[in-house]
C-alpha cells in the first residue's frame, strides 16, 4: 500500500469537533464574530477523517463484507444472515457530517474553495444515503440549523438528475469551480490541500454515479466526455484515501478490537472459489493460511458458506481452524489499510464496462487491465507475467462483463458499501443467501429507516415508504429497478 505524510484524524480525537461544533453552529451562525468561530481547516479535517473512518471500517469492513461475500460470520453477525436493521448510526453520522459541511462553507474565513470541496464530500454523502435507504432528506436535508426539523424526501431519481442541484450537477460545478479558482485550502488530510486531485476525486464520483444509474439513462455522453478528458483519478497516486497510522489513537480501529471480532470474519466460499479460479496471489494479502494448513506445513486458503449459525456449522462437522482468516494488513499491522472512498483500479473497471456495454468508445480490454495492475499494485502484489493471458481471466469475448465486474468486485473490499452496490447493479457475482438466512432467500438491497423517522417525521416517512414500496429491506432503488 502506499505511505503518504497524511495523519488519519480517528473519529475519537475529533469527537470534540463532530458534537460540540456541530451543537454550536446555531450560535455561529447568530453571531459569526464570536470569539469561538472556527477555522474551516479544522472543520474539513473532522469532516473528510469521520467520513473516511466510517465508510472504511464500520461500513466497509463490519457490514458490506459481509453483504458482498467477502466474509462469512461464524456466529455473531447477523447481518451475514441478512438481519439488516436501520443502520441508523450511520445515518445520523452522515446527517452531523452535512451540517458541518454547511457550517464550514458559511462561515466568514471560509472561500470558493472550501465551498467546493465540500460540495463534493456533501455529494458523496448523499449518495450514502439514497444508496442505503432510497428516498431521503436531499433539498431540505440540512435545515435544521434553521429550526426545521422535519425535512421532506426527496426521490432518487432527483437526488441525482435534478438538472439545478443533483448530485450530478453538483459534482460537476463543483469541480469547474475548482479549476477556476484563486483560492486554497488548508486541514486536508486526504489530498493535502491538492485541489486538482478533488478536481479528479469529484469527475470520478460523477463517473461512478452515472454507471450507478446506468440503466435509466439513454444519453452516455457524459461518461464518453468525462473518458476523453483526462481529468479523472490517474494513478493510485491520485486515490481518494485517508491512511491510518501506526500509533494510538490513528490506527486501523480492527487492529485494536477484541480477538472474537477479528474472528468473526472468515474467508468466504465465494471469494475462494473465485481467487482459486484466478490462481490470484492477492488472496496472500487479504486472507491468512488455516490455522490447520499451517500446522501442517502445507498452508492453503479455505472458505466458509455464508450465512450459517453456529449450530449448522458444528452440525456439519466444520472446523473453524481450516477457515482461512482476513490477511495480516486487516488485524497485525495497525496502519495496513487505508480509509478508502475510491481507488483508480474503480475508475479503470467503470471504464471497462462502459466500452463492453456500448455506451463509450475505447479500449475495455487496456482499462481492464490498468484497473488490474492497479490492485495488484494497491496491495503491493507482484502481477504474474502470464495474468492477463489466463482463460479466467483474458477478455477474449467469453464472459467478458462478468471477468471485467468480478475483477471490480474484488478491488473493492472495504470500500464501504461500494461493493454491494454494484451486485445489486450488475448481478455479479452471482450470490444466494446462505441456508440460515432471514430473508427469505432474497438477496437485500436496502437498510430501514432509522425509527426516529418515524417518530419525528412521519408525515414525510410515510409518504417515501409509500413511494418506494414499503419499509422493508427487498424494496429496490429507482437505479436498480427494471
Amino acid at each position: 500500500m502506499q505511505n503518504t505524510k497524511h495523519i488519519f484524524i480517528s473519529f475519537l480525537s475529533l469527537l470534540f469537533l463532530t458534537t460540540g461544533c456541530t451543537e454550536d453552529f446555531d450560535k455561529l451562525n447568530e453571531n459569526p464574530n464570536a470569539p469561538q468561530n472556527v477555522d474551516p481547516q479544522f472543520l474539513l479535517t473532522n469532516i473528510i477523517s469521520v467520513a473516511a473512518d466510517r465508510n472504511a471500517y464500520e461500513q466497509g469492513f463490519r457490514l458490506s463484507n459481509y453483504l458482498a461475500q467477502f466474509a462469512a460470520s461464524v456466529e455473531f453477525e447477523r447481518i451475514d444472515r441478512y438481519e439488516m436493521g436501520s443502520n441508523s448510526s450511520y445515518w445520523n453520522t452522515i446527517f452531523r457530517l452535512l451540517s458541518d459541511i454547511r457550517s464550514m462553507q458559511t462561515l466568514e474565513t471560509s472561500n470558493e474553495a472550501y465551498v467546493a470541496v465540500g460540495d463534493i464530500m456533501a455529494s458523496y454523502l448523499y449518495s450514502q444515503l439514497t444508496d442505503l435507504w432510497g428516498d431521503v432528506p436531499y433539498s431540505e436535508a440540512v435545515k435544521a440549523l434553521d429550526g426545521q426539523f422535519t425535512a421532506k424526501y426527496d426521490t432518487q431519481e432527483a437526488i441525482y438528475t435534478d438538472p439545478e442541484n443533483g448530485i450530478l450537477t453538483v459534482l460537476e460545478s463543483a469541480a469547474t469551480r475548482l479549476e477556476n479558482t484563486a483560492s486554497s485550502i488548508q486541514g486536508d488530510v486526504m489530498f493535502d490541500n491538492d485541489l486538482n486531485k478533488w478536481v479528479r476525486f469529484a469527475n470520478s464520483l460523477r463517473l461512478r454515479y452515472l454507471l450507478r444509474i446506468s440503466n435509466r439513462l439513454t444519453d452516455f455522453s457524459e461518461i464518453q466526455a468525462l473518458a476523453d478528458d483526462g481529468k479523472l483519478i490517474a494513478s493510485n497516486a491520485d486515490n481518494a484515501v485517508v491512511p491510518y497510522l501506526g500509533s494510538a489513537p490513528n490506527q486501523w480501529p480492527m487492529s485494536t478490537a477484541s480477538l472474537g471480532l477479528y474472528q468473526e470474519h472468515r474467508m468466504t466460499k465465494t471469494v475462494d472459489s473465485v481467487l482459486s479460479l484466478w490462481n490470484d496471489p492477492r488472496v496472500t494479502v487479504l486472507y491468512k493460511p488455516t490455522q490447520t494448513s499451517l500446522a501442517n506445513n502445507t498452508p492453503i486458503y479455505k472458505g466458509l458458506l455464508n450465512g450459517q449459525t453456529r449450530e449448522t456449522i458444528s452440525a456439519e462437522g466444520i472446523d473453524l481452524n481450516d477457515v482461512s482468516l482476513f490477511g495480516s494488513i486487516f488485524r497485525d499491522v495497525p496502519d495496513g489499510v487505508n480509509a478508502q472512498f475510491m481507488q483508480y483500479a474503480e475508475v479503470q473497471f467503470a471504464l471497462a464496462e462502459a466500452v463492453e456495454k456500448n455506451y463509450i468508445a475505447g479500449d475495455a480490454a487496456t482499462y481492464y487491465q490498468n484497473g488490474i495492475a492497479a490492485s495488484f499494485e494497491y496491495y503491493d502484489v507482484a502481477l504474474p507475467d502470464d495474468y492477463f493471458t489466463r482463460e479466467a481471466i483474458a477478455l477474449n469475448g467469453a464472459d467478458n462483463l462478468n471477468k471485467i465486474l468480478s475483477q471490480k468486485w474484488l478491488s473493492l473490499i472495504g470500500v464501504g458499501h461500494e461493493a454491494w452496490f454494484n451486485i445489486r447493479r450488475t448481478g455479479v457475482p452471482r450470490l444466494k443467501a446462505g441456508p440460515d438466512n432471514l430473508n427469505e432467500g432474497k438477496y437485500p438491497v436496502r437498510y430501514l429507516y432509522p425509527e426516529s423517522e418515524q417518530a419525528t417525521n412521519k408525515v414525510n416517512y410515510t409518504e417515501a415508504v409509500d413511494r418506494i414500496g414499503g419499509d422493508n429491506i427487498n424494496s429496490k432503488a429507482w437505479w436498480e429497478k427494471e
